[in-house]
């Protein structure tokens, strides 16, 4: 899903449009397959013990809840942690926006970006993906992780700020 057209400014255009790489879904991934195969482990159990009919029902039910809340918290949320990320930036600012029920989000305009950089080790050369680090006026460096081809995106950053500079210069 596209970052929304109409919380932008009037005549304000997306340069990049971006959601965290899809590695952060890694941990989730596993968490997912790793919750499956405890539950058919515990399944498989709950089958080679005699058990009372009531207490088997028990022991299936607690099982079954804890398994649901074990995949809800470590890997629904941050599937939709992800899902609801935007890296955005216009011709005009850096927007960062993440959240669903708690949402939060940052605003930093072009003209106030000091310095761009970026940052990848290893693995993240592997998912072309890595750190944006923007230095602005007033605070102290900014950190987005999980930029997919930080390099494109810092040099489209760098770009932006670039053509700002040289339309206050012109005024």
């Amino acid at each position: 899903m596209a970052y929304p057209k109409d919380l932008l400014a009037p005549d304000e255009e997306i340069v990049v449009d971006e959601r965290t790489h899809w590695k952060a879904l890694i941990g989730a991934v596993a968490t997912t397959i790793l919750a499956l195969v405890l539950g058919g482990l515990a399944w498989w159990w709950m089958a080679s013990v005699e058990w009372s009919s009531g207490l088997e029902t028990g022991v299936g039910i607690a099982v079954a809840v804890t398994l649901i809340v074990f995949v809800v918290w470590l890997a629904v949320s941050p599937y939709i942690r992800w899902a609801t990320t935007h890296f955005v930036i216009t011709d005009r600012r850096v927007i960062y926006r993440t959240g669903v029920f708690t949402k939060s989000g940052i605003d930093i305009p072009l003209a106030r970006v000091n310095s761009v950089q970026f940052r990848h080790g290893f693995i993240d050369q592997l998912f072309r993906t890595g750190t944006l680090i923007i230095e602005s006026a007033s605070d102290d460096p900014l950190e987005f992780n999980d930029i997919p081809n930080v390099e494109k995106v810092h040099a489209i950053l760098y770009h932006q700020v670039n053509e700002v500079i040289e339309d206050e210069d012109e005024r």
